[in-house]
């Protein structure tokens, strides 16, 4: 993808490489590291995402290639740039042992079937609810931020084996969600190129 690219955020990246050696990291998960940590100006990001190349790697392919892109929240969708996305929230609904974006999630997951890429910032029950699915994903990207049921649904992710971009802590959201698929999406279609 051709994109023009703002001094200001070159000179971020620029100082963000700085203080922080992503040299090592193969090329997506150093696209994925360094873009998340420059949406939170927050460095603690590389030692607590978790993420593998390869399966960067197929989801970037998947992107590439036209996978629908879910998020549980519009603010997710805000932040996506460059790419339309499918959020069910305004027409979910909430009832006994179900929240509105839990049940979102369900009809997302009626619309698109299998392949699509979920981007989830907002709401541990979200991801909770995703993988209850036979989703089938491309990549699930689990960052939902809060001190209730985010670190829990994220090591559920983890220990589901689905191809992911999750982390460790409670931290996260919107803006880091989003950014972690932006840098799939700004990422050339040959990898190997850096931005």
């Amino acid at each position: 993808m051709n994109r023009i690219v703002h001094p200001i955020e070159q000179e971020s990246f620029r100082r963000l490489r700085a203080r922080l050696d992503t040299s090592h990291l193969p090329p997506l998960t150093r696209a994925v590291v360094e873009r998340v940590i420059h949406s939170a100006a927050d460095l603690e990001y590389a030692n607590d995402l978790v993420l593998a190349e390869a399966d960067l790697a197929k989801a970037h392919a998947a992107l590439h290639a036209g996978a629908p892109v879910v998020v549980d929240v519009e603010m997710v969708a805000a932040g996506i740039t460059r790419r339309e996305t499918v959020c069910r929230l305004k027409d979910a609904r909430s009832g006994p042992g179900l929240t509105r974006s839990a049940h979102a999630i369900r009809l997302a997951h009626e619309e698109v079937g299998p392949g699509a890429l979920w981007v989830i910032g907002c709401a541990p029950t979200a991801l909770e609810e995703l993988l209850t699915l036979d989703a089938d994903p491309a990549l699930v990207i689990g960052l939902p931020v809060g001190f209730v049921g985010a670190a829990e649904s994220k090591a559920a992710l983890r220990e589901s084996g689905l191809p992911a971009v999750s982390n460790v802590s409670e931290k996260g959201g919107s803006a880091v969600a989003a950014a972690a698929l932006n840098a799939l999406l700004y990422q050339p279609i040959s990898p190997e190129e850096t931005l």
